[in-house]
């Protein structure tokens, strides 16, 4: 264990299980996990990712991000495209209901992390954002 409170690496995992937990509860209200907000945001972000590059993005295996997508699909907030030159691939698409649904759990969404982040300062919370954009990276 490291003298300043433990592995670095755990602690960043608390710290998501905890986030996750929290938002997981506001996603309820919408109808959406959080693996499923997140590929409507994505989505929404980037229209036309196949289902590979949102595996990839959530952290899931290519079959459990096929399901995830199946049931947003289901509910008519995205909708699956032939991939213009690849015949094997599709490419994902939010519909106008899945925008919808996104904006409205995106509100709560902020709402929620502004709470959580309420205690830091500004300063603290641009710092924050830095380091774990820059650890996401130097992981790659």
């Amino acid at each position: 264990m490291h003298a300043e409170g433990g592995s670095l690496t755990f602690i960043v995992r608390k710290v998501w299980l905890n986030m996750r937990a929290a938002i997981g509860e506001e996603l309820k209200e919408f109808g959406l996990s959080t693996s499923q907000y997140a590929t409507l945001m994505m989505t929404a972000a980037q229209p036309g990712m196949s289902v590979a590059d949102i595996a990839r993005e959530v952290a899931s295996t290519r079959q459990a991000a096929n399901e995830m997508i199946g049931g947003l699909e289901k509910e008519g907030l995205i909708e699956r495209r032939p991939h213009p030159t690849d015949r094997r691939t599709h490419q994902i698409q939010v519909t106008e209901a899945g925008m919808r649904r996104y904006a409205a759990a995106r509100v709560a969404v902020a709402r929620r992390e502004a709470e959580l982040e309420a205690r830091l300062t500004p300063v603290q919370r641009k710092a924050i954002r830095e380091w774990m954009s820059g650890i996401a990276d130097a992981c790659h």
